[in-house]
């Protein structure tokens, strides 16, 4: 039986349609609001699992919608934008979002990233009962600590255990490159993307099968990193 609700934020009738139809089969009901306004109301009031949110809203911008839901809700969200920039990408993910589809989007693409984040939601429904992630012959305990490649132990340093540790609490989600500093670092000053690149390189060597081609660290150009467990 299909409980899901999904909220679509989108100011424009013909893209709220696409994405009704697109989902639809997939979900229980779905909901929709034409500004931000009242996609933060409806959001409050209804309680969706899921928010579909447009940038280019008439009455505010997507990030405020994202920061001010962010407040009180944790469902994933899900940015639909005609945008590209780098800069335009973190900014979202920073203010609280989820995943990013850019316009024109595949239909098939953006099912399957909605049925990814629905399943992340109820297999993971809260990062802090994670204990143990097995992926790729890599067994992480993130209790312990201890990182176990397979069968031998491996050894990481502490910034290195932190950012492995910090990936993989938010497994399948992109962290920005400023996210990521910060929960390692702390409020430390200095340049996030070299710090990040000099440690993600040095974990991937110890865990990944193919440091060259990694299938767990994943980067996301101009943005951050993600862990795929």
């Amino acid at each position: 039986m299909l409980t899901d609700v999904v909220l679509i934020i989108d100011d424009e009738p013909q893209i709220r349609r696409v994405v009704r139809h697109a989902l639809e089969h997939d979900v229980a009901r779905v909901l929709e609001a034409p500004t931000g306004r009242e996609g933060i109301d409806t959001a409050a009031a209804q309680r969706p699992t899921l928010i579909v949110l447009d940038l280019g809203l008439p009455d505010m911008t997507g990030a405020d919608v994202c920061r001010e839901i962010r407040h009180w809700s944790s469902a994933p969200i899900v940015v639909l934008s005609a945008r590209h920039s780098d800069r335009e990408k973190v900014e979202l993910l920073d203010a609280g979002a989820d995943d990013y589809v850019t316009k024109p989007f595949s239909t098939t693409e953006f099912q399957a990233r909605i049925r990814a984040q629905l399943r992340r939601l109820r297999l993971s429904p809260a990062s802090a009962d994670l204990q143990t992630i097995d992926a790729d012959g890599v067994t992480i305990d993130v209790v312990k600590p201890a990182v176990v490649k397979d069968g031998t132990a491996v050894r990481l340093t502490k910034t290195e255990w932190e950012v492995l540790r910090t990936l993989v609490r938010h497994k399948g989600r992109t962290l920005t490159h400023r996210q990521l500093f910060t929960a390692v670092w702390g409020n430390s000053y200095g340049d996030a993307q070299q710090y990040l690149r000099v440690h993600i390189r040095s974990v991937r060597r110890k865990i990944e099968r193919d440091p060259v081609r990694p299938r767990l660290i994943v980067t996301e150009p101009g943005v951050g990193y993600r862990f795929e467990g």
